[in-house]
């Protein structure tokens, strides 16, 4: 033997195996610290298939049917293209009772000051027809992010609409 050479011990039976098992150990709490660090990004689901994801919290109760909103938005299908925003126009209002169901039921689960994405079902938005202007082809899913600038209690009340009662209104899409 040379002296350059250094004997190796043999390594003990199931040392290979332990080595690997802490290997799978580590990388598996890894993802699971990824995956409850990243809940917020998530989002929730509600029970009609809406996704909503709170990009800022805001304050406040959320939003009612017959509130008021004076919102930011950006609508977009799924290949990202842009059918309408508010950019450039400023805040538009919007009554939950009064607008898309989709988009009525997000609203809902929004406060005062808050930033969301909301992705709506087809189903929920301009479903097998789509929109006459052919902007939203039909069954399409639609994507927007959302901006609450100001809520107005009771605004549906206040100009003369009826609980539960749409009153034509522009919608987000028109």
């Amino acid at each position: 033997m040379s002296v350059t050479q250094v004997p190796m011990r043999p390594l003990k039976r199931g040392t290979m195996a332990k080595f690997w098992f802490g290997i799978l150990a580590l990388v598996g709490a890894a993802v699971l610290l990824a995956w409850t660090g990243a809940g917020a990004m998530r989002g929730t689901t509600t029970d009609s298939g809406i996704s909503i994801r709170v990009a800022e919290e805001g304050r406040g109760e959320p939003i009612r049917a017959m509130d008021g909103a004076i919102i930011e938005y950006e609508g977009r299908l799924l290949d990202g293209t842009v059918f309408d925003s508010t950019e450039g126009r400023g805040p538009a209002p919007m009554i939950p009772s009064q607008v898309i169901p989709g988009f009525g039921e997000a609203l809902q689960q929004m406060r005062e000051g808050g930033s969301y994405r909301v992705r709506i079902p087809s189903a929920l938005a301009y479903g097998a027809t789509g929109t006459p202007d052919g902007k939203i082809p039909p069954n399409s899913d639609l994507i927007f992010d959302v901006t609450i600038r100001q809520v107005v209690r009771d605004a549906a009340l206040m100009m003369g609409g009826q609980p539960g009662a749409a009153q034509p209104q522009p919608q987000p899409g028109n």
